[in-house]
């Protein structure tokens, strides 16, 4: 699974997200500063890596319900942040008026055929148990921790549950279906599981 977009910038203002849409651009970063005078921009990265952002070819700028392709002609990783140059982009007073616009990313520029999914996709998704089919809820958010992700999920009876998103709990994650788990006792209804 793919962290882009969201997770700095999306906590700090929530947004309401449509049901299972695959977003077709999704955010890559913030331009928070412009390093030096010849109109290379500084970005925040929302992306897995810095080195997913920087390798990016091109970047779009969503103009209303567009999104403008920007080639990108050079970018390089400086700590956690990207320094980018952009086409049309040749001077300091160009790159300041670019500060705090988010930049996106097409969708197969960031996944290609991995085959994996972009945390995105999986808000709103149901969760089903993997040897049952039976609902036990959606998924709200997928948080990060220093051990890795955890799926929080608005389980059926309105509790919030957080499940560590391993093996031991998921068996399959599909964006077109469902998250499929098996839950140990007690975990989404307080009562014995394994009867689901």
């Amino acid at each position: 699974m793919l962290r882009i977009g969201s997770r700095t910038a999306e906590n700090a203002v929530r947004k309401e997200r449509i049901v299972n849409m695959k977003i077709a651009y999704p955010e890559a970063g913030k331009i928070i500063n412009i390093h030096g005078y010849r109109g290379v921009v500084k970005l925040e990265n929302l992306c897995d890596t810095p080195k997913v952002l920087a390798g990016l070819k091109t970047v779009y700028f969503k103009e209303g319900e567009t999104y403008r392709p920007v080639k990108v002609l050079a970018a390089s990783v400086q700590k956690k942040f990207v320094l980018m140059t952009l086409e049309g982009v040749d001077s300091e007073e160009k790159a300041n008026a670019l500060r705090q616009t988010v930049v996106y990313a097409a969708r197969e520029d960031i996944l290609g055929d991995s085959g994996k999914n972009l945390i995105s996709d999986l808000i709103s998704l149901p969760v089903k148990h993997a040897d049952t089919g039976k609902t036990l809820g959606k998924i709200r958010d997928v948080l990060e921790s220093g051990a890795g992700l955890i799926y929080l999920i608005e389980a059926e009876n309105g509790k919030e549950v957080m499940v560590p998103a391993v093996p031991a709990f998921t068996v399959k994650e599909d964006p077109d279906d469902a998250l499929y788990l098996r839950p140990i006792p007690g975990m989404f209804d307080g009562e014995d599981d394994d009867a689901l």
